[in-house]
């Protein structure tokens, strides 16, 4: 039985509501205010949430933002009493299924509610037997978790066994994109708080003005603009996992607020007068050494030390060469279940490709490449020519040596010309692959601004146009 959580702050709404879902085959739950329903939500798994947009004590806006946080398949449908366009787009885009206005009609609820439902179990009718068992996250391999087989990695998949059972905090350090949430999440999946909420909070992206409530969480009129209480990150995590990425961006302030989380296991909202109990165990990453940013004054080093309980570290994808076609793969089957193709793999020069290019972006690059190569085929196996322009022709440097060929008579004929010198000749034809690598790493690096480019090789933007002609796949 499917089960929905109806909020709403209108009792006589609420039972109203409740009554009518149960008597069409729905399991039924309610809560009337937003701050009930979050805790609700932290230890139950819903298929769809009705809320009401204007609650007394948040919006609609932010309980969706929870909601999807701790269930990101969970449907949810926005019940208002004031049609505004504003709000309908804002909640739309924040992942509401949809925006309706009361008066209700029991029909067009219903039908609503069918489509709702209907769409979620196509997207994810793999959490079926999660939600049935109340919930609970399945200790082990998370959904969409593949292990490496390189050395690397099963190292990594020992130190995770290792700490996961324990309440240590970790500190994931690996370049972007190198799969540090999904290692945080594994972490979690593996620890005694797999049924419990695991929250990923990416600190990059926080503004200094917006950090502490994003975190701590905020009550009404704290500050210009808290029309509403808020909830916090850390009080969402409650008796489960937070992750932390880039934690080095947190400004000074936060970070002491932060020690005192670590320390007490207390939180207090902006704007609030008595403390709040947590129970969560904290993950956090960095691109950066968080040792080295505290001898540099960038990061609190008692706030270090509280977090260096426990340290992983994931090599780039360049390191772990062997691992790249099992992640392909993946990412491949991902693909074909998204798009709805049966794509069966990569062609030979497909493959040796993939594995000889620099994956600068590590995991994420690779992934978007195989989305991107998935989309453009239509045969059975993905060919060369579906890569992007960057890596089909760093394969065709490589290994395809027809066009460099043609490079190098051109370039033959050119010095012919001016010396009859053959050893000069063969010398220049030999530096044309050097030079091409050269121009297409200070192209990426610029963004392909030749102008800038130029000036990166210093050399005039003539001779870098001169330089590029000589070879076919540069477009001028």
């Amino acid at each position: 039985m499917q089960r929905i959580l109806v909020v709403d702050d209108d009792k006589d709404m609420r039972l109203l509501l409740t009554r009518f879902l149960t008597k069409n085959g729905y399991e039924t739950e309610n809560a009337g205010s937003g701050a009930s329903a979050i805790d609700w939500l932290k230890n139950n798994v819903p298929d769809l949430v009705l809320c009401d947009f204007r609650l007394d004590d948040m919006t609609g806006t932010e309980l969706l933002k929870g909601v999807k946080m701790l269930h990101p398949k969970a449907a949810v449908i926005i019940i208002t009493g004031y049609s505004d366009v504003k709000d309908a787009v804002e909640v739309m885009k924040l992942g509401a299924f949809d925006y309706v206005t009361k008066p209700l009609f029991p029909d067009e609820i219903l039908l609503t509610i069918k489509k709702a439902l209907a769409i979620a179990e196509e997207a994810g009718p793999e959490a079926k037997d999660d939600k049935r068992s109340g919930g609970k996250e399945k200790k082990g391999n998370i959904k969409g978790f593949l292990s490496g087989k390189s050395k690397q990695y099963e190292a990594i998949m020992r130190q995770v066994s290792l700490v996961a059972p324990t309440n240590f905090s970790v500190i994931i350090y690996g370049e972007s994109g190198s799969g540090k949430e999904v290692i945080s999440r594994q972490i979690h999946s593996q620890s005694k708080r797999a049924d419990k909420p695991f929250v990923a909070i990416d600190c990059g992206a926080l503004s200094k003005e917006l950090a502490g409530s994003e975190l701590f969480g905020h009550e009404k009129g704290a500050f210009t603009g808290a029309v509403n209480r808020k909830i916090g990150s850390l009080e969402l995590a409650d008796g489960g996992t937070i992750f932390l990425d880039e934690i080095g961006n947190l400004s000074y302030e936060i970070q002491v607020s932060l020690l005192r989380v670590v320390q007490e296991r207390k939180i207090r909202r902006i704007g609030g007068v008595s403390d709040i109990d947590i129970d969560v165990r904290i993950i956090v990453a960095s691109n950066e050494r968080l040792w080295d940013l505290a001898r540099a004054g960038k990061f609190r080093e008692d706030l270090y030390h509280r977090f260096n309980e426990f340290s992983i570290d994931v090599p780039p994808l360049r390191e772990r060469a062997r691992d790249i076609m099992d992640f392909a793969h993946f990412f491949l089957q991902q693909t074909n279940e998204e798009l709805g193709k049966e794509i069966s793999g990569f062609s030979p020069d497909v493959e040796q490709a993939l594995n000889s290019y620099v994956w600068y972006g590590n995991l994420r690059e690779l992934k978007n490449v195989i989305k991107r190569a998935t989309l453009l085929t239509d045969g059975p196996v993905i060919e060369v020519k579906s890569l992007p322009f960057e890596i089909s022709n760093y394969y065709k440097l490589r290994f395809d040596t027809s066009d460099l060929n043609v490079a190098k008579q051109d370039s033959d004929r050119t010095i012919d010309k001016v010396s009859q010198d053959t050893g000069r000749n063969k010398l220049k034809a030999a530096n044309l692959g050097t030079e091409y690598e050269v121009i297409l790493q200070a192209l990426k690096q610029t963004d392909y601004n030749k102008s800038k480019a130029a000036k990166l090789l210093n050399v005039d933007r003539k001779t870098l146009y001169n330089k590029m002609r000589q070879f076919k796949e540069f477009d001028l």
